[in-house]
Parts: structure tokens; C-alpha cells; sequence
């Protein structure tokens, strides 16, 4: 689809959307977003979303009232491993919004917004995804992983050259850091315990600059 051609609601998400975010930036004037989506499986131009969960962070709290959650409506699911693990079974889908209303939903509340996630790379691919599919645009929202916060700054999980090492677990942080583990496996659930730990790690970064944080703290140089 040509520039020309996107929809108002896809021009104001990029118009309002800049992809970084001035490092110099404060902490307390950032707006950030805790998202999670559950799907059919792993690829993303095959597979497709099946439900999205979204939590605002702002100041230091969590917006619980501000939560979102979208059951997507897909036609064609497979009763597959995926479907032990969320629980979406195909009947459940058929009953959820159509994906271009959710994606027009998302968009709006994701503008202007930093992305947090566990793993994020594979949920905003997912939604980018469907987002060019349906619009011709993909997600430009800068993005935070959690995974690799805590590898950066958590020495228990710290990055130790072993060619085998996985990025460190949602639950297994959680369990580290103390941390309550709310609906795993839902995407409001992953996200709001996302959330937890985002802010967690915020705090001890924090700690460790013995000043309130810039947004340069986040990203890696």
C-alpha cells in the first residue's frame, strides 16, 4: 500500500510516533506501554495474533484502570502447542473483534508511546505484521526488552560468553526479584507482570546512577 493510500488513523500513529526518543530525555516525561501478545505460533508471516494485552506505565506507576485486552477473531486456528499453553482454544477466537478493528484500536493506543516487553522483538514483529498487512505500515514505537535489561543489569544474569545461554525468563526474574507472577500466559496477565518488572528494574538502575533516570539510560548506546 503507497503512503498516499494510508488510512488518517495510520497517518496520525506515525505523524505522532517518532521512532527514538531523545536520550537527554527524563524518565517522569516518558510515556511507556507494557504489551504482550499471544498467538497461533512463532512465525510471524504465518502465524497470527490471537489476543493483546496492553498495560500504560507512566511516573513510576502502573495505570491498572488503563489496561486494554483484545480477543482477535480468527477464522482458520489451529488446535495446536500453542493453544496448551494460552488456552485460546479456535471456538474462543472465532468469538473475539475482527483483527483490523483491534489493529486500529492498538494503533491509536500505542501512539506516541515507548513499547516494554519480555521479548518484545517477537510480539512487535507479530503486530507489525499484521499491521502492514492490513494498513501497509508497520510499528515504528521505539522498544524495550525486559529479557535484555535484566541481562544488562542484573548480575545473576548477566551475559557470560556460553554460547548456549538463553535470555533470561519472565518467571525466573520474577522469581529472582521477588516479584508476583500474575495470569501467565495471558496476554494481560505477561503484560501487567511485565509491568512489575519493568519498573523494578528501573528502580535499581536508578539506584545504580544515584540520580532519577534519562531515557539514555534504557536504550543501549
Amino acid at each position: 500500500m503507497r503512503k498516499s493510500a494510508w488510512p488518517p488513523h495510520v497517518v496520525a500513529y506515525r505523524e505522532q510516533t517518532p521512532r527514538r526518543v531523545d536520550p537527554k530525555r527524563p524518565w517522569s516525561e516518558l510515556a511507556f506501554v507494557s504489551l504482550d501478545a499471544e498467538t497461533t505460533g512463532f512465525d510471524p508471516e504465518k502465524d497470527r495474533l490471537l489476543s493483546i494485552g496492553l498495560v500504560p506505565v507512566a511516573d513510576g506507576r502502573i495505570d491498572v484502570a488503563g489496561r486494554r485486552n483484545w480477543l482477535v477473531r480468527q477464522t482458520d486456528v489451529p488446535n495446536n502447542e500453542a493453544v496448551k499453553i494460552h488456552g485460546i482454544a479456535p471456538g474462543e477466537s472465532a468469538l473475539g473483534q475482527p483483527e483490523t478493528e483491534v489493529l486500529t484500536e492498538l494503533l491509536a493506543a500505542l501512539t506516541g508511546k515507548i513499547i516494554v516487553g519480555h521479548h518484545i522483538g517477537f510480539d512487535a514483529a507479530m503486530i507489525g505484521t499484521a499491521t502492514r498487512r492490513a494498513f501497509g505500515s508497520r510499528l515504528r514505537n521505539p522498544l524495550l526488552d525486559t529479557a535484555a535489561l535484566t541481562s544488562r543489569h542484573v548480575d545473576a544474569f548477566h551475559k557470560t560468553g556460553y554460547v548456549n545461554q538463553k535470555p533470561p525468563g519472565l518467571d525466573e526474574i520474577c522469581s529472582h526479584a521477588g516479584l508476583p507472577i500474575v495470569g501467565r500466559h495471558t496476554a494481560t496477565g505477561d503484560a501487567f507482570t511485565t509491568a512489575q518488572l519493568f519498573l523494578w528494574l528501573c528502580g535499581r538502575i536508578r539506584v545504580r546512577h544515584g540520580r532519577e533516570l534519562r531515557a539514555g539510560d534504557l536504550f543501549k548506546a
